[in-house]
């Protein structure tokens, strides 16, 4: 199992890497709960001097993806946002997103999965929140919850990276991987759908 999850780990476990998952964490087709925070945690571990930054890329990258997903929404509009996500779980959401509640959605980032925050991050686009304060917000709010993790992960991080190496370790990667496959094709799959509907 070590030798099929380094390699898989490596490709994240940079801080370039970092700002590319948590663009991916935060776009509408990549399916992976808690990766950017467990990421950031070994980072963080690591290179426990370094923490700081770890932190300013996981928002760096969650931002970005965050914007990606917002332009999404603003295209698709209303009527498009219906055919990517659920008639029942649109309407919970439209009662929570209106145009004037920028700074109230995006504190919502700090809310863990299984919450559905990109779906809060689709419908605001299409339903027309400010952009510009959304985003401000949502860095704030990243920024915070990330600059806390990775801060703990800094102060006990060797009791981390001793755990690390413990085949238990292995077994939750291979599942959490197995999760994100399955999670990221059912989500193309239904985005594709979606857009299928559309044209």
């Amino acid at each position: 199992m070590r030798s099929l999850v380094a390699p898989l780990l490596g490709y994240f476990l940079t801080p370039v890497g970092l700002i590319l998952l948590g663009a991916l964490d935060s776009s509408l087709i990549f399916f992976l709960p808690l990766g950017i925070d467990f990421v950031l945690i070994v980072l963080s571990a690591r290179e426990p001097e370094m923490f700081w930054a770890h932190a300013l890329a996981a928002t760096a990258g969650s931002v970005v993806g965050a914007a990606g997903t917002f332009w999404l929404g603003r295209t698709a509009g209303e009527a498009g946002l219906a055919r990517w996500v659920g008639r029942a779980r649109l309407e919970r959401i439209q009662a929570r997103v209106t145009g004037k509640a920028a700074a109230a959605i995006a504190c919502l980032g700090l809310i863990p999965p299984p919450f559905p925050f990109t779906a809060i991050v689709l419908a605001s686009g299409a339903f027309g929140v400010d952009m510009p304060k959304f985003l401000a917000m949502l860095a704030a709010v990243r920024l915070t919850r990330f600059g806390l993790e990775a801060a703990l992960a800094a102060r006990y991080g060797q009791r981390i990276l001793v755990w690390m190496d413990s085949t238990v370790f292995d077994v939750l990667v291979g599942v959490f991987i197995a999760l994100a496959l399955v999670g990221t094709v059912a989500s193309a799959v239904s985005v594709l759908r979606g857009t299928r509907d559309r044209r």
